[in-house]
């Protein structure tokens, strides 16, 4: 079957979109959901119906509000030893003396990965857990639809007022009496972006028109991201927070009815990592302080204990039944029971029932066998032994045996809510093995079918034959589509949880079924034709390309290692130490064709050497990198090794030779600049050294020789323009760190900042535009007014010297040597390594890949969570393995939110 090259990878691009779009079908688990929001306000339950006919319960409605009015105070990014740590000691001494004397229940919550803020603010609201998918929709936060707290406070005409992130007013449009929403894209902004939110305190505090206030503060998530948990910023933002808390508590106190009480919940949406990033499970993300204060609550007394863990879900329970509202339908949370512990049994027993109820209500639309589920024989008991409990307290007695009797009925409720909310949060996080299995299974056998046809495929032929024996291609077709089924009928039948694929009508698994026959025949004939013509002689024996040198064998082997390691979750959080292996391997192996071919090779065709002395005199003059393309090998390995021993002469021979070792030199020292992973994470490193804030000199001199060097890697092919706005272009760099203190220059010698750093970093991107449509349109005129091609080579360069300006904004300041050595680097293998030695545009492309997820790595980011490893980009361009998100204060893989600069325009 003969088809044109466009036509077949056309062909393998969309079944390739097929098995895609299977396999994240299964690695994504649909979420958890009740019926729609519009029948969320049904009939709340009655107590449990006493045995006995002639009895029954006179308690039908939803209980009563045991909270006046409720303030929410949520602190970005706050973690748990934040509050109950020494820095809560030493930060913030008036919340740390409600905790341990006062009248409050402290709890540590625990949040489910991705701990980013939009999924946060959806599990807290919800009770639900929000899936990986959320990430990606969390900049645009688009109106929540699933029933919340706050739709069913709105509901039942709570009046609620908002100020904070302004990620809450997408996600609830139209429910808040009064908000004031603030923009978290300036994360260097850690003062007006709090101040903006606090200016309304004092008013709102003396107003008596309103029913729950929400507070979110990003300050603390913005330092955190600048400069990590141990910034000298973080103690006076604390003891700022504090401040506010003592005001609010005050104030709660100071108007409090006789009849209800106020309550005060203090919260963080989630945590930071050692690095001050977040997103992923490491143990300072995923724990936050939960904190409830009210003078409803007994005084502390005693000693301090050790905060009981809590999951973050539970907070919407809790509060719909301190609001005296229904609980959200989707909640897989909990009642945090002492909240609510200073109640009488019987309305203590009716808020355990309405939450069981609840959760085994949704565990009934989400699994089918929910009988069997161990969580609802649980509730059923508890819900049999309750209303026994009712009957004899409506018979008026009051003796002992019913005290205990409700105790142990609560503490079966308990076991009973425990064990649904696991199940629930089970199948949130249960993944379609079977879905995931039948997409893998399509993606590798296209990946194997264009491995096998790429020789033809980039051959000057604009058609090839596609391998399909009819013999071969006949009779194991049927066979495998009638096993294939058979798997498919015992999995679909067999299966006890809901599987996507197997929700598809039968035609259409039928035809699955027939493409990976199909696809799996093809690449079967492809393999014996391949061991059939290595059979047949060759008509030039002294030239062999079917031959694979040690470069493709490594190329091959470790790209594939990579996937396969992939399969575990330890070598996910250490895949830093994957890709430092792989490109040191890479430098021995350059290193040991560079020394054969120059000095094993030495006896070459004459005329091979003399066609090669003549085109080293033309490589010599273009050897200043005066074109960017890396021309690839049209002839035979031979004819490589040929022209590589005669070209490499003199230095360009010695340097050449010297090169790998450079390359491994700077990889050392890049990797002493950051530790990552998990393991590693917190031991000390040249990074941290170098941001505390005794070293800031140096580091200012280590950021300006780095800006320098990045001006002579990128500037020499430029034109002056050009080259006069990226000098003024790193200039603004500097001074934008300057602004923001991040370094000083000689003459500056308070510590105050000039500016926010808003000005200088629009001045860089004024530059940035600049070059980049400079280069533009010196590509445009080449194609459309004359086919220069210097002029073509100099639009490329500049447009590739204004991204690199880009990116050096976007860094740290202590990560720009990891930005001069990626550009030293990429310039000494284009120049000695990939042009002497004649490399293909497929072993170069890898080899940028390669060491572009090394220099991610370099930059102190991590593979914590395993949304991360899906969601980052491979952002490589076209002549340089670069591959970052830019400043961990800007971009960093954990902090979703910020997609441009920290003083994004």
């Amino acid at each position: 079957m003969r088809l044109r090259s466009g036509v077949f990878a056309s062909s393998c691009l969309l079944v390739q979109a097929l098995g895609v779009a299977l396999f994240l079908r299964g690695f994504f688990p649909v979420p958890v959901r009740s019926l729609p929001r519009r029948e969320a306000r049904a009939d709340s339950p009655a107590e449990p119906a006493p045995p006995g006919p002639g009895v029954v319960s006179n308690w039908t409605k939803i209980p009563a509000p045991l909270f006046n009015k409720v303030v929410i105070v949520l602190i970005d990014a706050l973690r748990d030893d934040f509050v109950f740590g020494s820095k809560g000691k030493q930060f913030m001494p008036y919340t740390t003396q409600v905790v341990e004397k006062g009248t409050s229940y402290s709890f540590i919550a625990e949040a489910k990965p991705p701990t980013v803020t939009m999924p946060r603010i959806k599990a807290l609201m919800t009770g639900s857990i929000p899936g990986f998918i959320d990430v990606v929709v969390n900049l645009n936060s688009p109106a929540l639809l699933d029933d919340n707290l706050i739709w069913q406070a709105k509901a039942a005409g709570k009046r609620i007022i908002f100020y904070g992130d302004d990620t809450w007013v997408k996600l609830f449009p139209k429910h808040f009496m009064e908000y004031d929403g603030t923009t978290s894209f300036f994360v260097s902004d850690f003062t007006e972006v709090d101040d903006n939110v606090t200016r309304h305190l004092d008013r709102v505090l003396k107003r008596e028109d309103w029913d729950i206030l929400i507070l979110h503060y990003l300050g603390l998530d913005h330092i955190g991201h600048i400069s990590g948990p141990n910034s000298p910023l973080v103690g006076p933002k604390l003891r700022e927070m504090d401040n506010i808390l003592k005001k609010i508590h005050i104030s709660l106190l100071s108007k409090e009815e006789a009849s209800l009480p106020n309550l005060l919940v203090v919260c963080g949406d989630h945590g930071m990592s050692e690095t001050g990033s977040h997103g992923g499970s490491s143990e300072g993300e995923v724990h936050t302080p939960l904190l409830f204060i009210s003078s409803a609550f007994e005084k502390r007394s005693g000693p301090l204990t050790q905060p009981e863990r809590v999951q973050q879900t539970d907070l919407a329970s809790t509060l719909a039944v301190g609001l005296g509202l229904p609980i959200s339908r989707n909640s897989v949370g909990n009642l945090i029971l002492p909240v609510v512990g200073g109640k009488t049994m019987r309305e203590q027993l009716r808020f355990v029932h309405l939450n069981g109820f609840q959760l085994s209500r949704l565990l009934q639309e989400n699994t089918p066998a929910y009988e069997k589920d161990p969580g609802y024989e649980h509730f059923k008991i508890a819900e049999k032994s309750h209303g026994n409990w009712i009957k004899l307290y409506l018979e008026g007695n009051n003796s002992e045996i019913l005290l205990n009797l409700g105790k142990k009925v609560l503490k079966q409720y308990l076991e009973a809510l425990k064990t649904l909310s696991s199940s629930l949060s089970k199948q949130v996080a249960q993944y379609d093995m079977y879905s995931m299995m039948v997409g893998t299974v399509i993606i590798m056998e296209v990946l194997l079918l264009l491995l096998l046809s790429v020789p033809k495929a980039l051959s000057k032929r604009a058609e090839f034959e596609v391998p399909l024996s009819p013999p071969l291609f006949s009779l194991l077709f049927y066979l495998m589509c009638l096993m294939l089924c058979a798997v498919h009928v015992i999995v679909c039948t067999s299966a006890e949880s809901l599987c996507y694929f197997c929700s598809m009508s039968w035609l259409t698994a039928v035809g699955v079924m027939m493409l990976i026959s199909a696809l799996m025949c093809a690449i079967l004939s492809a393999i014996a034709k391949i061991f059939e013509n290595s059979r047949l002689p060759l008509k030039n024996p002294a030239v062999s390309s079917s031959s694979w040198s040690e470069i493709d064998v490594l190329i091959l082997a470790g790209t594939i290692g990579h996937v396969l390691s992939l399969g575990a979750s330890s070598f996910i959080e250490e895949e830093h130490q994957t890709w430092y292996f792989l490109i040191n391997t890479l430098c021995l192996v350059l290193c040991q064709e560079l020394c054969r071919n120059n000095f094993l090779l030495k006896e070459c065709d004459p005329k091979h050497s003399t066609n090669m002395k003549q085109n080293f005199d033309s490589l010599g003059e273009t050897s200043d990198c005066k074109n960017i393309d890396i021309p690839a090998a049209d002839s035979s390995k031979l004819d490589k090794a040929t022209s590589s021993s005669e070209f490499m002469k003199g230095s360009h021979k010695w340097i050449s030779l010297a090169t790998p070792w450079i390359i491994l030199i700077c990889c050392r020292l890049l990797r002493s600049l950051n530790q990552t992973g998990v393991q590693w994470a917190h031991r000390p490193d040249f990074g941290h050294w170098l941001t505390s804030s005794e070293h800031k000199p140096e580091l200012s001199l280590l950021a300006a020789v780095s800006l320098l060097m990045i001006f002579f890697l990128v500037q020499r092919r430029c034109s002056l323009v050009s080259k006069i706005a990226m000098a003024l272009g790193l200039l603004g760099v500097y001074s934008y760190r300057a602004a923001v203190g991040n370094v000083i220059f000689p003459w500056q010698h308070g510590g105050k900042d000039i500016s926010k750093g808003i000005t200088e970093a629009r001045f860089v991107y004024v530059f940035v535009l600049g070059i980049v449509f400079t280069g533009t349109k010196d590509l445009l005129k080449s194609q459309v007014i004359s086919a220069d091609s210097s002029m073509k080579s100099t639009g490329l360069w500049e447009v590739y010297s204004g991204l690199v300006l880009l990116a050096a904004l976007l860094f740290r300041p202590h990560n720009l040597p990891v930005l001069v050595f990626c550009l030293l680097i990429q310039t000494m293998m284009t120049k000695y390594i990939w042009r002497p030695l004649k490399f293909d545009a497929a072993q170069i492309t890898i080899m940028h890949y390669w060491f572009g997820q090394a220099f991610f790595y370099f930059q102190e980011f991590s593979s914590s969570g395993s949304w991360l490893f899906l969601l980052r980009s491979n952002a490589l361009s076209s002549s340089c393995h670069l591959r970052c998100f830019g400043d961990g204060s800007a971009v960093p893989p954990v902090h979703m939110e910020c997609l441009l600069s920290k003083t994004a325009v």
